[in-house]
């Protein structure tokens, strides 16, 4: 089963009604049907995906002691009108996508989890190289949040054809579902063992619509980002013959968290996600051709950017996604470089107590003297902006015991607030690093009064 914590994965079945009788249409019982997708550039169509889930987990304890069982449940459901877009030198396929409606919650114990996306970036554009998938919006950043509450969706262009057989099938024929869509209804990073089986049933009519009636079940263990886990899983799809269009996908799932080193199950959860699809005979406003013209629709540095936005903290950047934000401890924010090294510090204090940039610099020299570093190179300190939101930058170069960085520091000032920044940058990657803490300062507001500390 998918990867529990997103919006639209699988849950305990919604009430879904439907009629289905077995009387074969234009199908015969035992005729050979073709049943295949084109996902080329064009095709739109709409998805409706909803879920529920329900499980127990155990926690660990202190030693001696028996485990804590938590209780696990959750709900969510989202809407959303999609396009196929044609394929560039940086994708293998993309999508333009539309959500209507997102809600998610869930609920670990005592703690309630909710998310959404903001209206104003609900237009995504979906990019899949390879075995990665990324959301970006061309209409303004996403926060960490919106992308993780949708970045686990279904990519449908991978998913259904990866359910369908390569060639005509008849009644009773099975086939095994790619790599490729395994992953996607698992979210599986690595797969370790098993897969699934899909066999066509037979012609049915539902809703007095010709369809394709399919069943997929089987077992997969492997890794996924809940850890070690093995999914059990059984549906049924339904192929409108007429439309040529998969418009139901429901699968049951049972979900085994794993201890990583025995190997025992640590938690439960039990779930189904229901997608239906129609087609879009019309496209909307929001994803025409008049509407995305103009639009930066291949990732770049700029419509990639996330945002970072704590109203309790009160402060707003913006940051590349090659960075993640790490503790948020007091008045400070960090920041990484998962793979070149560098670090951000960002320190919030009501407007009296921000030290001007030439305090600052006598502040931390007097730091790195004790820290026994050795500055090599000082750039004094220039004003970058002025009020009403007063920046100013200074650059040292420090040689510590094990390490020669680059650290650039800034101090914003505003009436209500002020923060200070130190991004400690490796020597080798500081030159490729710099514009990064450039767009983070020059994108940082404080949105609340700093208040002292009582």
């Amino acid at each position: 089963m998918p990867h529990v914590p997103s919006a639209c994965r699988p849950g305990i079945l919604f009430l879904v009604v439907t009629v289905v009788t077995s009387l074969p249409g234009r199908a015969g019982a035992q005729e050979r049907v073709t049943l295949a997708e084109g996902f080329k550039a064009g095709h739109a169509y709409k998805v409706d995906v909803q879920t529920r889930m329900t499980g127990k987990l155990a926690l660990p304890t202190e030693k001696g002691k028996p485990p804590q069982i938590v209780p696990i449940s959750g709900m969510g459901r989202c809407t959303y009108d999609e396009r196929i877009l044609d394929p560039d030198e940086l994708t293998n396929q993309k999508v333009v996508r539309a959500y209507r409606e997102v809600e998610f919650k869930r609920v670990n114990g005592s703690v309630v989890q909710e998310a959404g996306v903001r209206p104003s970036v609900r237009r995504m554009v979906v990019i899949r190289s390879s075995d990665r998938r990324a959301p970006f919006s061309p209409d303004g950043p996403l926060t960490w949040g919106e992308i993780d509450v949708v970045r686990v969706n279904e990519f449908v262009p991978t998913l259904v054809p990866g359910l369908l057989p390569d060639a005509a099938v008849k009644p009773g024929q099975t086939w095994k579902a790619t790599a490729a869509a395994v992953t996607e209804l698992t979210d599986m990073e690595k797969i370790e063992e098993g897969g699934l089986t899909v066999e066509f049933v037979g012609p049915a009519t539902v809703d007095g619509k010709q369809v394709a009636r399919l069943r997929i079940s089987g077992t997969v263990r492997g890794v996924n980002a809940d850890g070690p886990n093995r999914q059990k899983l059984d549906g049924t799809a339904y192929f409108n013959l007429d439309s040529g269009l998969l418009t139901y996908l429901s699968i049951r799932g049972s979900h085994e968290l794993l201890d990583g080193t025995s190997g025992q199950t640590v938690g439960v959860i039990e779930g189904q996600f229901i997608m239906t699809r129609s087609p879009l005979p019309q496209l909307p406003a929001d994803l025409s051709d008049a509407s995305l013209r103009g639009l930066g629709l291949k990732p770049d540095v700029e419509n990639t950017l996330l945002l970072y936005d704590d109203p309790g903290l009160g402060v707003r950047f913006l940051y590349p996604r090659g960075w993640r934000v790490g503790a948020v401890q007091g008045k400070q924010v960090t920041l990484d470089h998962a793979r070149l090294g560098g670090g951000i510090l960002i320190t919030l204090e009501p407007a009296a107590k921000v030290p001007s940039a030439d305090d600052y610099l006598r502040e931390v020299s007097a730091f790195l003297q004790k820290e026994k570093a050795q500055v090599t190179v000082v750039t004094k300190p220039v004003q970058v902006r002025a009020d009403p939101f007063q920046l100013d930058r200074f650059t040292l170069d420090a040689v510590f015991e094990k390490e020669t960085a680059r650290i650039e520091y800034a101090v914003l000032k505003q009436a209500g607030g002020g923060a200070m920044v130190a991004a400690r940058l490796p020597a080798a990657t500081a030159a490729e690093l710099r514009a990064d803490v450039e767009r983070v300062v020059r994108s940082m507001a404080v949105t609340k009064r700093i208040e002292e500390k009582k």
